[in-house]
């Protein structure tokens, strides 16, 4: 008890110790956003990018690992794709779920 005393008096050894007691966790949230966060928003933003620059005819490969043509832009806002898949079949996608650009060309074989 009289630690504590001693602390809370005005001249004791207690003063001082305001900002120094929240510099260790300010430190930490500060690499935390640097190491985590930032490059996170980053990535965000890039994704972003992509997915409003896409136009048709445009190859891309979904996050389910599907590859494909854009052929139109359906939905409210064009919030969905309709890709050609190959052989004529074309599948809708969310515009979110598109990864990327495909890092390859894709060869659509032609309808038999």
């Amino acid at each position: 008890m009289d630690f504590l005393y001693a602390l809370s008096q005005p001249g004791g050894e207690g003063q001082g110790g305001g900002i120094m007691a929240f510099l260790p966790m300010i430190l930490m949230f500060a690499i935390i956003y640097f190491l985590l966060i930032r490059p996170q928003i980053r990535r965000q933003k890039q994704q972003r990018q992509m997915l409003s620059t896409l136009q048709k005819g445009d190859q891309v490969l979904t996050r389910g690992g599907i590859y494909g043509k854009i052929e139109a832009f359906k939905g409210k806002d064009d919030s969905q794709v309709l890709l050609d898949i190959g052989k004529g079949t074309k599948i809708t996608v969310a515009r979110a779920y598109i990864v990327g650009p495909a890092s390859e060309p894709v060869e659509t074989p032609k309808a038999d």
